[in-house]
């Protein structure tokens, strides 16, 4: 049957495929005439390739005499695979927190549930998020609000498509401790700083400025066990981390710096090429902000099972 989409016929299929997707389930589809001018076709290849799109159960129509063809059901992913148009890509951070497996579930479900597909990556460090989307790798990446306003800063091509809202990527960071003897930051230490997070990376020399210690690059996959070696003494990390969190001492922050970053780290952005704005605005579609996050907090609440 797909062979069919390689015929004349069949590049008039995928044409009106594209123009399908615009049409409401329960809608009047446009006349064969309204097609034929629009595509300049003949009648019967606009009749013959919506009975392919019909065979391949792409769409379902039903005639209803002078009234005209309403469109009764359509498989949007079918329609957008017939159409040449693919899925949005995304990349996000690891899933390694129940928030971010919520966003990850949230993202998937509320697309599936628009009748859209969507393909996610799992990169680490917001830097290589952005730079994915700067070198066309991806569609959009999801990044916190500090690391969204930097990079725009730098790369003025680059917008901010969607604003998640606060505690949609991170609840909260703390500085977190290896010794539990220790209750307090204090010179000499060895802080544990990943140069590819552009967050943990901002918070820890604002929360540590000033101040007589050693900064060890690190990967922040290996935080937990320098902390538990004591290869370090001191990070900033999540506290979405339950790992951490369970194990480890953790403070608040003491520098009112580091306090106001961390403010711009907990919301969750969606960051574009502007250049490709039109098109992907209208492969996103209807996908709404509150959907994603009510997904996501039913993850987190565990009354989901995560899914992405």
């Amino acid at each position: 049957m797909w062979e069919k989409l390689y015929s004349k016929n069949g590049l008039t299929a995928k044409n009106i495929a594209k123009e399908l997707l615009d049409v409401e389930i329960g809608e009047k589809i446009p006349r064969v005439a309204d097609y034929s001018e629009k595509l300049s076709i003949g009648r019967g290849t606009v009749q013959i390739a919506l009975g392919l799109l019909e065979e391949l159960k792409a769409i379902r129509l039903e005639a209803r005499g002078h009234l005209g063809t309403f469109l009764i059901d359509k498989d949007i992913e079918l329609l957008q695979e017939i159409a040449g148009i693919s899925p949005l890509i995304g990349t996000m951070p690891l899933p390694y927190s129940r928030k971010y497996e919520g966003l990850a579930t949230g993202m998937v479900e509320a697309f599936e549930n628009a009748g859209k597909k969507i393909n996610l990556s799992y990169m680490r460090g917001g830097l290589n998020r952005i730079e994915a989307v700067r070198t066309k790798r991806s569609d959009f990446a999801i990044v916190s609000k500090l690391t969204a306003n930097n990079s725009l800063e730098k790369y003025p091509g680059l917008q901010v498509m969607k604003r998640l809202g606060a505690n949609s990527y991170v609840s909260a960071h703390k500085v977190f401790l290896a010794d539990s003897e220790e209750d307090s930051i204090r010179n000499g230490m060895r802080i544990g700083v990943d140069m590819d997070s552009p967050d943990q990376k901002e918070l820890t020399f604002s929360e540590f400025k000033g101040m007589d210690v050693e900064y060890v690059y690190i990967n922040y996959m290996q935080l937990f066990d320098m902390l538990q070696t004591k290869q370090i003494d001191a990070a900033v990390w999540s506290m979405d981390d339950k790992r951490l969190k369970q194990m480890f001492t953790f403070v608040d922050f003491k520098s009112e710096e580091a306090r106001k970053t961390s403010k711009d780290t907990s919301e969750a952005v969606i960051v574009i090429d502007g250049a490709r704005k039109e098109e992907i605005v209208d492969k996103w579609g209807t996908v709404a902000n509150e959907d994603i996050l009510s997904i996501q907090n039913q993850v987190e609440e565990g009354t989901k099972i995560p899914r992405y």
